[in-house]
């Protein structure tokens, strides 16, 4: 199956829907090198796509009206684009995005409808994501970025899966995806004083309000990478967070007093954070129970964590890979 120009992440055998736009998790991209610009202007669609937003807001206020299930919509952002450099003699990454005001029915008019057929007899996926470059399509078809969390228990060296909620709005709801996520929303993640956004903040959000890490416990986190969900069209950003002082045991026993958003996960697996037990989950699931970029976010956090053990030397990502050909072999893939 080909979604889109852009190549997509292979894991285990199994090609993903998620393209890897920056980062092999060999080395983190540094907070003060990604640069975060928010222009207060909303997006604008066209007028034929304008009106299906407007028929499902209508739809929504009629649910709500009825006293019916409905989505609720919140102040998003938009990606206007990502750009990718370097700093001049390290050579490290610098990553430049730039966000616009959405909301959520501005999200659900695209990723509802990418295989509605317009006027013009052409999908909003054939048109804007596989006719042309999916990473430079319009802005407003962009009207989701979600920070995503691959964490880790130092204490007992374990690496925490978490499956989304059949409750959960979407087309990943009950799939397997990272330990946390969190999609940017204006309300939470807009400094009130006019700083800049940070994905790191919002990364410790979601390790918050999903899994119940307080600020005061030890977190190391860093960001590994940016991808782009090729089935679904959302932006994504790659955190590897290690909580050196808490193990499973200690988590599962917060999380029975309560979570702030205990609703979006109906479970979890706790999984040796070695790559050949981390892989070995990974392949032993069906391909369909994945969110399409759940596996690329683990994968870069177990090659960070072996060019870790490494004392920095890159080549820790050959271990890794030696690791996946092990349970590729084990399993006949």
């Amino acid at each position: 199956m080909e979604l889109t120009m852009r190549d997509r992440f292979t894991v285990v055998g199994r090609a993903t829907g998620c393209h890897l736009v920056e980062g092999d998790g060999t080395r983190p991209i540094h907070e003060e090198n990604v640069r975060v610009r928010y222009t207060a202007e909303r997006v604008e669609f066209p007028e034929e796509i304008g009106a299906w937003r407007r028929s499902i807001e209508a739809e929504e206020e009629r649910r709500e009206a009825s006293g019916l299930p409905h989505r609720w919509n919140n102040e998003r952002f938009a990606v206007d684009r990502v750009v990718v450099t370097r700093t001049h003699l390290a050579e490290e990454p610098v990553v430049s995005l730039s966000l616009r005001d959405a909301d959520y029915f501005d999200f659900l008019t695209t990723s509802l409808n990418l295989e509605r057929q317009q006027e013009n007899g052409l999908t909003l996926r054939k048109q804007y994501l596989e006719d042309k470059d999916p990473v430079e399509a319009p802005s407003w078809m962009n009207c989701s970025f979600g920070v995503n969390v691959a964490l880790e228990t130092g204490k007992d060296g374990k690496m925490l899966f978490s499956r989304r909620s059949a409750q959960v709005a979407g087309p990943n709801s009950a799939r397997w995806n990272s330990s946390a996520n969190e999609g940017l929303a204006r309300e939470h993640d807009l400094p009130k004083d006019g700083s800049p956004i940070s994905l790191h903040a919002v990364a410790r959000r979601a390790l918050y309000e999903e899994l119940g890490v307080h600020s005061a416990d030890k977190l190391r986190l860093e960001l590994l990478g940016f991808g782009l969900d090729l089935v679904n069209h959302q932006w994504a950003g790659f955190f590897r967070a290690v909580l050196s002082d808490l193990d499973e045991s200690t988590l599962r026993l917060r999380w029975t007093r309560g979570v702030t958003d205990k609703w979006e996960h109906d479970r979890f697996e706790f999984v040796d954070a070695d790559p050949e037990s981390v892989l070995g989950f990974i392949a032993d699931k069906p391909e369909e129970s994945w969110t399409p970029c759940a596996p690329a976010l683990f994968y870069l956090a177990l090659v960070r964590g072996a060019v870790e053990r490494g004392n920095g030397d890159p080549s820790g990502q050959f271990d890794v890979e030696q690791a996946q050909q092990r349970v590729m072999s084990t399993r006949g893939l």
